[in-house]
């Protein structure tokens, strides 16, 4: 993965959605230039700072850190709900559901703090 693809989904993402920079700055709790280093700079990134972004993007974390996103995003309408599972092989289903389990544990040590 080439360094700042995180950072450029996440740009690209909030763009779509139709958010500033300042939106999203305020919903995580940080200033917009610290915000703006994190779309330059994604290797700042974080696994809870990835979970807060997923979250006021409503997309999955995988969506964010998989170079291949497993869905698209319908905009035809200005919608972006999934439209459908693309190229779901059985090798990748399972590298999702190992990464599933790697971030339940994440945010069970994270909710026992």
């Amino acid at each position: 993965m080439e360094l700042n693809e995180i950072g450029e989904r996440i740009r690209t993402l909030r763009e779509q959605r139709g958010f500033s920079q300042d939106n999203l700055a305020s919903a995580l709790g940080i200033t917009q230039p610290s915000y703006a280093r994190l779309e330059k700079d994604d290797m700042r990134l974080n696994i809870p700072r990835l979970i807060q972004i997923a979250k006021f993007l409503k997309v999955s974390v995988t969506d964010l850190v998989n170079e291949q996103p497993n869905r698209i995003i319908n905009n035809t309408q200005n919608t972006y709900g999934y439209v459908e599972v693309m190229n779901a092989d059985k090798e990748h289903i399972e590298s999702l559901k190992e990464e599933i389990e790697i971030l339940k544990n994440i945010i069970s040590s994270l909710m026992k703090k």
